[in-house]
């Protein structure tokens, strides 16, 4: 599995949530370009942005900040964050992601997914399921809804979707470590790759993932233990 550091984007700055709560924010750079820099100068080999203030306004809200942080590294890139219109898959694509991120928009619209895939590409369109409680969580993590996160989940296998980003919404933020039993439920039901997010906080946390051997668990996104350097992205690795 490959280790993924996260920006996360706010008012222009790099910031961490807690829980995703708009209100528990920890500003740690003023620069995301230089941040993505710094963790591809730490071994990254792809990078996560989530617009934070895209999930909130519903369309996208740091496309220049995006471009600026595509053109100053060499490493992939993929974006999440009020993506709902086929236009803002396009801008985001335009600035030199290789993928958006789908939430809100596949939980409300699943059907959709099709016609997105076969216009887009499956590589190039992944969903984020953000669930608590195994229910998704949409609009920035502010509604819980009655759809369950598996079920979603084979939704977007079925259409060709390349990737589904799994967080679990309560371990965000928290360094409480990972959902391993919810990530292999996940897993279990799919053929295309998963992505691990939320709780990623310790190299212990890393050996659950692997140990889980679930050939599709192809990554893990790390944010708040990278940027309080409890762990590092060369340690993470190694523990594998």
């Amino acid at each position: 599995m490959i280790v993924i550091p996260a920006i996360d984007l706010k008012n222009g700055k790099c910031v961490r949530l807690k829980q995703g709560l708009a209100n528990e924010v920890t500003e740690y750079s003023d620069s995301p370009a230089e941040m993505a820099k710094h963790w591809v100068a730490e071994g990254g080999m792809f990078l996560h942005v989530v617009d934070l203030d895209g999930a909130f306004e519903g369309r996208p809200m740091h496309t220049r900040q995006l471009r600026e942080i595509c053109n100053a590294i060499d490493i992939p890139v993929e974006i999440g964050g009020g993506l709902r219109t086929d236009d803002d898959i396009q801008e985001v694509l335009a600035a030199g992601v290789c993928r958006a991120i789908l939430g809100t928009r596949a939980c409300e619209h699943p059907e959709e997914l099709k016609r997105l895939v076969e216009k887009f590409g499956g590589d190039r369109i992944a969903v984020g399921i953000d669930a608590r409680n195994g229910m998704v969580q949409t609009k920035g993590w502010v509604e819980t809804t009655d759809v369950i996160a598996a079920e979603l989940a084979k939704q977007c296998d079925q259409v060709g979707v390349g990737t589904i980003i799994y967080t679990d919404t309560s371990r965000d933020g928290m360094m409480q470590g990972v959902n391993d039993a919810e990530m292999a439920k996940i897993c279990d039901v799919v053929s295309c790759d998963v992505v691990a997010s939320g709780g990623v906080s310790t190299l212990e946390d890393m050996q659950r993932l692997v140990a889980l051997r679930r050939p599709n668990l192809v990554g893990a996104i790390v944010g708040k233990a990278l940027y309080e350097k409890t762990v590092s992205i060369a340690a993470l690795q190694a523990a594998q």
